[in-house]
Formats: structure tokens, sequence, C-alpha cells
């Protein structure tokens, strides 16, 4: 499974310093492809890695569904086509979730007081609120997990560059996934209808569009994989399988020296924190699923 991978080259001699122009990345080239050392041959999803994970995907997206899941729980989306105020609908979705998965009746689910990992609060509430506040964490190792696993996007980074299947970053992102991962209760199957849920709303609010326009604030160019450099303003980026955006340009301003914007198909959001409110924390927050990205990049 080890392959070797070139390195990136520099590309923070090029960059235009501006803070006030609002750069957003535009379709110039889709000869760069997923390379294969970032995906899997297989996933859970209506579309394989190398397809979700591609530029052309980026530019022209389609529905990402995955594979049984809105199907299973038809009866919630029935109750939620219903409902008009996205609150109300939260709440359905959240007491469904309670019901489906016992999360509320953990000794429904097979927990016993003499267990001896209780895991009965690592729940997908537990998973996002951690992953906001470590996304290298035990509960940030989960979630790319379950990415990996539905999608087939390798993870590219967690505590470190993950460059070496064989090294000592994949090693340890495995060993913290399994942990996260031990001792729950169907704790893969609660993001599966945690994604299936958050497509269902960006459809309502955002009816007839296929794209968000965010921001991600960084440190050092070099630690996102550059593929192609197009122009001193755009990147092709291959971005970890999942990654943390934010709505709100001046947000993102707080986070480091250089500013990513990012057209990004509303089919490869994740979750945001207004999707579930007085649920998560963060401001304007969407995590986003991964693969190959053109991005305006800016230093201030």
């Amino acid at each position: 499974m080890q392959e070797k991978i070139n390195s990136a080259p520099d590309t923070t001699a090029d960059v235009e310093h501006n803070k006030t122009e609002n750069f957003v990345a535009v379709s110039t080239t889709t000869s760069v492809l997923l390379p294969r050392w970032a995906r899997l041959p297989i996933n859970r999803c209506n579309l394989p890695a190398d397809i979700l994970g591609s530029l052309t995907f980026q530019h022209a997206p389609t529905e990402l569904e995955l594979d049984g899941v809105a199907q299973f729980h038809r009866g919630l989306f029935a109750l939620l086509d219903k409902i008009d105020d996205p609150a109300e609908r939260a709440r359905a979705f959240a007491m469904h979730m309670n019901a489906a998965f016992y999360l509320d009746e953990p000794e429904q689910a097979g927990y016993t007081p003499q267990a001896t990992h209780k895991r009965q609060k690592a729940d997908y509430l537990r998973m996002m609120r951690g992953w906001s506040f470590d996304s290298d964490g035990a509960e940030g190792a989960a979630l790319k997990g379950w990415v990996e696993s539905r999608f087939g996007l390798l993870p590219r980074h967690h505590g470190g560059p993950i460059r070496d299947f064989s090294g000592v970053a994949y090693r340890r992102y495995l060993e913290m996934r399994a942990t996260a991962l031990y001792g729950t209760n169907a704790l893969e199957a609660q993001l599966d209808l945690l994604f299936t849920y958050c497509q269902y709303e960006l459809a309502r609010l955002h009816p007839d569009e296929t794209h968000l326009t965010l921001y991600r604030g960084i440190n050092r160019v070099d630690d996102h994989e550059t593929q192609a450099t197009l122009d001193d303003k755009h990147r092709v980026v291959l971005f970890n399988n999942l990654s943390s955006f934010t709505a709100n340009r001046e947000r993102a301003d707080e986070f480091g020296d250089y500013l990513l914007t990012a057209l990004v198909p509303l089919s490869k959001v994740f979750c945001y924190t207004r999707l579930l409110p007085g649920m998560l924390q963060g401001e304007d927050e969407y995590t986003v699923i991964g693969g190959l990205y053109e991005v305006g990049i800016a230093a201030y």
C-alpha cells in the first residue's frame, strides 16, 4: 500500500498579498486527477472516490447518497417534509436519533453498569463537539475514519502529515480511530444519518444552489498539498478527507496568515453548526468532505 509521494513545491513565494479582494476559484483546469494514494477502490456511496474527490465533481457536483440510509430512515424524512420550521425539524431529528439509537436509554443498547469501558455518551454530538475542540483528537480520528469508510477518501493529516501508510502518523490515527469507535452504539450509523439529514436540510434551505463560498484560514501554505499552481491567486489543493471551513470571512482571518477561498459543493458538506441549533458549538463552521479543490489564496 505504501507508495512514494513527491513533495509539493513551495507555493508561498508567488502568493499575492491582498486582504480585501474576494478570491474565488474558477474552473480553469480539470487535468489534475485525485492521486491513487489518496483514495480507496471501494466505498459505501453512490459515486466512487476518484469521482467525488475530483475537480470535475467540484465544478459540476451531484447528490451524494450513502447506501440505504435514507431508505432505512424514510419515516423520519417523511415527517420532516411536513415541518416548515428548521428549528422544529432539528428537534424532530434529535428525537429520532435518540429513539433509533437508544441515546437516552443506553441499557436498551446493551450497556451495563459493570462495563469496563463506559462509552454510552460517545454519540454523534460528542464527536462533533470534540472535532470543534481538536480535529486531531480521538473524535477527529473517528470522523476521518467514517469519511474513509463511507466515501473512500484517505486522511492526509492527523496530528501530523500522513504520507507513509506504514508510518507512525497513520498507525497513530488507526489506534485513535479504533479507540474512539470501541464500545459505542452504532456510532458510524449515527454519522450516516447526520450526513443524510444535513444534505436534506441544505437542499431545503438552498433549493436553487449547488455551492457555498467558504473560507479557511491557515498559517502555512506548505501544510496543504498543492497539486497544481494555476496562477498567482489560484491553486489546486488536496485537502484532508475532512476539514473545517467557515462562511464568515472575517472569522477565517483569525486562524492564520493565509486565506483559502473555495466554492464547496453542497453535497460535500458533512455538517454545520446551525444544522442543530443549541447543540453544536462554533461560529458558522462547516465540516467539509475532502478531495481536490480549486481554491483562491490571499496572504495578509
